[in-house]
């Protein structure tokens, strides 16, 4: 079912020479650039009733802008009766703590059974939201909190807020080895060169940053917290990689199993049963996309990623500071 759009305004004084889509886009914020592109090129848009095709033409200010469109649902996805962990709720955008094993949005080789067909089971409404809301993603064994809006405006507003990092997201990790001290990662990355799943640094690839600070030290391994600046693909678990710090468990980056000297059998299958990366979205902080209060959330730490600090807490009371 297609959402109809009217709406209207007028080109501001202050706004000559500026681009068609530009200016409207200064006049109606709910609604990103990019979709008042598309309603331009679709002769959705009109001047003074002059429909107007061309998202380059100037304005002088003063026009009368009027807008007629439709949003269509996108019927590629199905809505299926998934569970999903609310933690929070209210008219404008849902807090999900997602689970390990569930892929955010479909795509190759996972055409359904993703989080954004449950959001289409449990929202039908929310069909009418591009993505069905998804502001940001999570990789599939990635746990934790993720934002959805459930309007357009409210995507918008999310959308734009974190792309001027003003969401703040920190994150829980293991990482083998010994880390000494904190710092940032600042290193650009792209796709891999050769391996087509795989991220890597690469001086050509997009601007990234990530901060992290040691929380806790273990033998051959350390607990982190960790905060984007950015949001690249799998972004934490290729920086803490080029650190030669790759995270317990990550199949793709070099997570295998590094047991420290003399530890345990229930230490060594713990780590070696850890087969996904050990990270965790723990908290989420925003300014509401609507009232503008700022929000924040926590994620308690997963039971596996729990059971795992819990034994390598016991083996670094048992052995103190030894190493591998």
């Amino acid at each position: 079912m297609a959402q109809q759009i009217e709406l209207s305004h007028q080109i501001q004084d202050h706004q000559l020479g500026q681009r068609l889509d530009q200016a409207i886009a200064e006049l109606f914020p709910d609604y990103s650039r990019s979709r008042i592109k598309t309603w331009i090129q679709a002769g959705q848009v009109s001047l003074d009733g002059v429909t107007i095709d061309k998202p380059r033409q100037k304005v002088m200010g003063g026009e009368n802008v009027e807008i007629t469109a439709e949003i269509e649902d996108d019927d590629r996805w199905i809505a299926q009766d998934i569970p999903l962990d609310i933690v929070y709720e209210d008219d404008d955008l849902l807090v999900i703590n997602k689970p390990a094993g569930l892929v955010v949005h479909p795509g190759a080789g996972c055409p359904d059974g993703t989080l954004l067909n449950g959001l289409l089971y449990r929202y039908p409404e929310i069909g009418d939201v591009p993505r069905a809301g998804i502001v940001h993603r999570l990789d599939k064994d990635t746990t934790g909190l993720m934002v959805v809006a459930k309007t357009i405006p409210a995507q918008t507003r999310l959308v734009r807020a974190l792309q001027k990092r003003k969401i703040t997201r920190e994150y829980e990790a293991i990482a083998i080895g010994n880390m000494t001290g904190g710092g940032m990662v600042d290193k650009p990355i792209g796709r891999h060169s050769t391996k087509r799943t795989h991220m890597a640094v690469h001086e050509l690839g997009k601007p990234a940053i990530t901060h992290y600070r040691v929380a806790e030290h273990f033998r051959g391994h350390t607990r982190l917290r960790l905060r984007l600046e950015t949001g690249r693909t799998h972004q934490i678990r290729v920086h803490m990689a080029y650190l030669n710090h790759p995270l317990v468990g990550d199949p793709l980056y070099g997570g295998k199993a590094k047991p420290p000297r003399h530890a345990d059998d229930e230490l060594v299958q713990s780590l070696r049963q850890f087969r996904r990366q050990a990270l965790h979205a723990a908290m989420l902080r925003l300014d509401h996309p609507v009232s503008g209060e700022l929000m924040e959330w926590h994620a308690p730490i997963p039971d596996d990623m729990v059971a795992l600090t819990e034994r390598l807490r016991d083996d670094q009371t048992q052995y103190g500071e030894e190493d591998y």
